[in-house]
């Protein structure tokens, strides 16, 4: 507790890869990984919240290595031919390259008191993370040479350049994997059984070794709930390589064109403040049952403007409507480390 003191605010990504990685480990039911769409800061948090979060953090670090706990399955990759994710990420990949050497994304959230909450991510171009809930405490960040990327980040960025430039399908394979592989994709049925089985050991070895009841092994899920993990990974890590890497064009391209292959996601046309958008929405199937969640990107270059949370009636958890809004640019690291953004 006497360390968290001078740690900067987690992004709403960290906090909910955490809160994902301790359900896990405390043996609820495999059923998602759906980043919370939440907002979490040091300063504003309880005690046990923040023990939680450090709690949650350990438990990452004890069963996975420091990367979030993930998924399924053998299943073949639907096609995506005539997606306008698929035609956008096409115009994407061959428009003009940027200047700068790195994605600068800014997430704004309301927070419970009606303020907001801002927070910044810097992923350069060399796959180094930066963040801060500030331009001043983002250039601290660059100035300290504070990378936060971890092995997690390195393979959705990788899995994203993949599809961008070259096997879509797998590239899906590598997204969904990104964590780990504990539901066995690609893998044989008996190799998928036994990474299914290791997976279940060591987290009853972990539950064992923090004084908590270890539950009864579980079959590996298949059929319908298997592709609705399959999506639901792809989704999640998707999503969370876009609003780090937005304004770097291949991580962009790879991300449409990955999400392009969830057959649950619908395309629709909208206008956000006098410009063409499209909007990317999940079925409650995939998050769980517990809602609905709706991406707005730019139609002409796919940048993200919106990420919307649509609770399902009677659901705990989302328990109410949640927006982040989002800017994306092409910065220079050195510019970021001056406080030029």
């Amino acid at each position: 507790m006497k360390s968290l003191r001078d740690v900067p605010s987690p992004s709403p990504e960290a906090y909910g890869r955490a809160r994902t990685a301790l359900h896990t480990a405390m043996a609820e039911p495999v059923n998602n990984v759906v980043r919370p769409k939440r907002w979490f800061s040091w300063p504003k948090a309880s005690i046990a919240a923040v023990g939680a979060a450090a709690v949650a953090v350990a438990v990452v670090m004890g069963t996975t290595g420091g990367d979030v706990p993930a998924g399924p399955s053998d299943a073949a990759a639907p096609q995506a031919v005539e997606s306008p994710l698929v035609k956008l990420a096409s115009e994407v990949k061959a428009g003009a390259p940027l200047s700068g050497d790195s994605s600068l994304v800014i997430g704004t959230k309301t927070a419970p008191d009606g303020s907001p909450h801002v927070f910044y991510t810097v992923y350069t171009d060399r796959g180094q993370v930066f963040t801060g809930d500030s331009a001043q405490t983002l250039a601290a960040s660059v100035t300290k040479n504070d990378n936060q990327a971890r092995p997690y980040d390195e393979k959705v960025m990788a899995a994203a350049r993949q599809a961008a430039n070259g096997d879509v399908e797998k590239a899906r394979i590598a997204m969904v994997t990104a964590s780990n592989n504990a539901l066995g994709v690609g893998l044989s049925p008996a190799e998928a059984e036994k990474a299914w089985a290791d997976a279940q050991a060591k987290t009853a070895e972990m539950l064992r070794k923090v004084g908590k009841e270890v539950p009864a092994p579980r079959p590996r899920p298949t059929g319908q709930e298997l592709e609705n993990l399959i999506s639901n990974h792809l989704w999640s890590n998707t999503t969370y390589a876009l609003f780090v890497g937005a304004a770097n064009a291949d991580v962009r391209a790879g991300v449409l064109k990955l999400l392009a292959t969830i057959k649950e996601v619908t395309v629709g046309n909208t206008d956000v403040d006098g410009q063409r958008a499209l909007t990317i929405t999940t079925s409650p199937e995939i998050l769980g049952g517990d809602g609905s969640a709706v991406l707005t990107i730019n139609a002409d270059n796919g940048l993200p403007i919106r990420d919307e949370t649509f609770p399902a009636k009677n659901s705990p958890q989302p328990s109410k409507y949640g927006v982040v809004h989002y800017k994306s640019s092409r910065v220079i690291l050195t510019d970021v480390m001056a406080g030029k953004i």
